[in-house]
C-alpha cells in the first residue's frame, strides 16, 4: 500500500492519541502510514490491518486532526482511507458515497455518533465519528460488515508505536 511518508527520516509521530485495535489483539499484519504537512507536523495516521495474506487489508482505521487536508473531501466523494483501501486491493472502479446515516453507538461510557457511508460498491462498509479532541476516525472494511462489537476492541495506542529510531 503506498501510504504518504514524512520527508525526513525520522518521523516525530503523531502529536495526538490514535485510536486503532492493539496490534497484539489482531492475528493478521499490521501496517502504519502517518500523513505529513509541509512543517513536519503529523496531518494523520492510517493503520492497515491485513488478514489476507498479502492480497489486501481486511480493513484501514484512519485518526485526522482538525486541519488536516485528508478530511477536505467534496460532498459524495469518498473518504481518503477507502481510496487507500481501493488502492491496496487494486480496484480502480469509480466508487462514490451514495448516502449517509447517523447511529448512536456506545464505547464503554461514552455515546458516540458514528456517521455509516453507504457506498456504491456493496462490498466496502465505512464508517466515521468525531472524537472529543477533534480527530475524525475513519473506518473502512473490505467485504466485511462493520458491527458495534469493533468499537469495544478501539483504544489508544501508544506514541512509541509510531517512532522510527
Amino acid at each position: 500500500m503506498s501510504f504518504l511518508r514524512r520527508r525526513s527520516a525520522t518521523p516525530a509521530g503523531p502529536d495526538f492519541d490514535v485510536l486503532a485495535m492493539d496490534p497484539g489483539d489482531w492475528p493478521g499484519n499490521l501496517g502504519a502510514g502517518l500523513l505529513p504537512a509541509p512543517d513536519g507536523s503529523c496531518q494523520g495516521v492510517f493503520l492497515r490491518y491485513d488478514l489476507f495474506g498479502g492480497r489486501g487489508p481486511a480493513m484501514i482505521i484512519g485518526n485526522l486532526p482538525d486541519g488536516s487536508p485528508a478530511r477536505e473531501v467534496p460532498e459524495g466523494e469518498i473518504p481518503f482511507e477507502v481510496a487507500q483501501l481501493l488502492l491496496a486491493l487494486e480496484n480502480d472502479e469509480e466508487i462514490t458515497v451514495v448516502g449517509t446515516e447517523d447511529v448512536p453507538v456506545m464505547q464503554g461510557d461514552n455515546l458516540l455518533v458514528v456517521r455509516r457511508l453507504k457506498l456504491s460498491e456493496g462490498r466496502i462498509s465505512c464508517v466515521q465519528f468525531d472524537r472529543s479532541d477533534g480527530v475524525l476516525v475513519t473506518i473502512a472494511a473490505w467485504d466485511r460488515p462493520i458491527t458495534d462489537d469493533l468499537y469495544a476492541l478501539l483504544k489508544p495506542l501508544p506514541a512509541e508505536l509510531f517512532q522510527q529510531g
